[in-house]
């Protein structure tokens, strides 16, 4: 099952009631916007309480760590979803806060149907997606069976032989002026990883906001990773979130999903280690 679909593929699906809609929006009041308006059908999930196991001290993890698979596991019994079934998720920012780090965690757990929906909620309101308010009615099923996340991770330890290693690629998706160390809106300290490639999460899109065709993200990301295979490639933002967005841009060209660095830059700028700048 392609990991991406278009709106209207996916309008004929809801219309049919063979699929579960889950509404990943996350940032300022992103609950009580649901609440106002999503697509109809749609089940909230948060990122923080939900996808994340937020913790006191962000040095250990960074800003958004892994849930424990067993609450997740809750979580997807909370939704009504099992092992069989069909998941769209989207966001209101093209996929990338955090529709795609709703389908990176179903993916690691297994779950081969689930996509993410083009465009998000702006592209789905172009072809009249009917709409709702209000809290959807959920089914309740068993607990999801998983034991352990199975696509592959790398450590603040891993991340930081790779500096100094030239078999391996890390890639840095955040926007040129965070990697360059100009400003950094979010954690304490402005710069990047050692030796990471700036590949932004934009690039993975075209003007009007939807992923670029597979062949193009394919060409585009072989370029880029050269010889290296997917245990020597590592991806990597601010928190651990939109990063997911590259992988799933890489997962919709047809490659390997690369290993995910989840604590991320809000990680590894809290614990003393090598920082570059564009100044160097």
């Amino acid at each position: 099952m392609a990991p991406i679909i278009q709106v209207k593929e996916a309008l004929t699906l809801v219309k049919s009631q063979s699929v579960l809609l889950i509404d990943a929006t996350n940032g300022p009041n992103a609950k009580s916007n649901y609440l106002k308006k999503h697509l109809k059908g749609a089940l909230y999930v948060d990122l923080n309480t939900q996808l994340s196991k937020i913790e006191d001290d962000v040095s250990q993890g960074g800003r958004h760590p892994l849930p424990l698979i067993g609450d997740f596991s809750k979580t997807l019994s909370e939704l009504g979803i099992s092992p069989q079934s069909h998941v769209i998720v989207y966001d209101n920012n093209k996929g990338a806060n955090a529709a795609s780090r709703f389908w990176w965690m179903m993916k690691s757990v297994g779950h081969d149907k689930i996509q993410v929906l083009n465009g998000g909620v702006q592209e789905a309101e172009t072809v009249n997606f009917p709409l709702a308010s209000g809290i959807e009615k959920t089914n309740p099923v068993a607990p999801y069976p998983v034991e352990s996340w199975k696509l592959p991770m790398a450590s603040m330890e891993e991340v930081e032989k790779a500096t100094e290693d030239k078999d391996y690629l890390i890639i840095d998706v955040r926007e040129p002026g965070r990697y360059r160390g100009e400003h950094e809106p979010i954690d304490l300290i402005s710069g990047h990883i050692p030796g990471a490639m700036n590949i932004p999460l934009a690039t993975n899109l075209d003007a009007d906001g939807l992923f670029l065709p597979a062949a193009q993200l394919r060409e585009k990301y072989e370029k880029a990773l050269g010889h290296r295979d997917q245990e020597h490639t590592i991806v990597h933002c601010g928190s651990g979130v939109t990063a997911c967005h590259t992988l799933l841009a890489i997962s919709h060209a047809g490659l390997p999903t690369p290993k995910l660095y989840v604590g991320s830059w809000s990680e590894w700028s809290r614990n003393d280690k090598p920082i570059k700048t564009n100044e160097g």
